[in-house]
């Protein structure tokens, strides 16, 4: 995977919206289903392949910011939302949803 691929897959995955993308990784957790098999191992890949190119900027875009920030906040609280109300999520999403929190903050704080 390419930086602008990545990019654009990170983006994609989380601004779309539910009625145009309805089986993105953000769309399935807001409307409390799990994400598609090998979605969450994509978004990690492109997260490792954006953190690559983007640690020596000095900057990140608004888009990518936000993306990074639906996907480490948003995430965790529809994850939570979903437990409350009794969603079964599958078994490793709780630590996949740590990862990519970890990889969005590494690529926001650029270490």
């Amino acid at each position: 995977m390419d930086f602008a691929t990545a990019h654009e897959f990170v983006v994609r995955q989380t601004l779309g919206t539910s009625a145009d993308l309805p089986d993105t990784f953000i769309a399935c957790l807001r409307q409390g289903k799990p994400p598609i098999p090998g979605q969450v191992t994509s978004l990690l890949l492109a997260l490792k392949v954006l953190f690559e190119g983007l640690k020596t900027e000095p900057t990140l875009d608004r888009t990518l910011t936000q993306a990074l920030f639906i996907l480490s906040y948003e995430s965790r609280q529809l994850y939570a939302q979903g437990k409350r109300t009794g969603v079964v999520w599958p078994p490793m999403l709780d630590e996949d949803l740590g990862r990519i929190g970890k990889m969005a903050q590494a690529i926001v704080f650029g270490e």
